[in-house]
């Protein structure tokens, strides 16, 4: 059961920007003929699309009893406290602030974020900043199933 789920997913501009790319790409093997042109844009599309699909795929789950960021697997034991940042504190904490032991999930994309302490000697990472589109209800369940 999950009691949040979200999907960092990319803007719809960035797939504007893959179909261009693939267009322009294509415009620029035009004088070599419409065949070199066309298999061009398919070549740019076809690799430029699967990474911004996974690049716009990373997730945050919570369960009863564990955070997953992305491929990794926290213990709601090990969170402790909770800093919500808006989009000036949540710059800061990305660029002049920001640990370089530090677990991120950042998309510049994506303003707000939120600040989790990490507890316990297993973790090298002092806290988790994670680039969430709702903070406020990701703090919540976060308190929620903690108790």
């Amino acid at each position: 059961m999950h009691l949040y789920d979200e999907r960092l997913s990319v803007p719809a501009a960035w797939w504007f920007l893959v179909v261009l790319a693939g267009c322009l790409f294509g415009g620029l093997l035009l004088p070599f003929g419409p065949l070199a042109a066309g298999a061009g844009a398919v070549l740019v599309g076809a690799v430029s699309g699967p990474l911004v699909h996974r690049y716009g795929s990373a997730r945050i789950v919570v369960t009863p009893g564990t955070l997953v960021v992305g491929d990794r697997t926290i213990p709601i034991d090990d969170l402790g406290t909770t800093e919500i940042l808006d989009a000036g504190e949540a710059f800061e904490w990305r660029t002049y602030k920001a640990n370089a032991y530090a677990l991120l999930l950042l998309r510049a994309y994506v303003p707000t974020a939120l600040r989790v302490e990490l507890r316990g000697p297993h973790h090298t990472a002092p806290y988790l900043y994670l680039s969430t589109r709702r903070p406020m209800n990701l703090a919540t369940i976060l308190a929620f199933t903690r108790r």
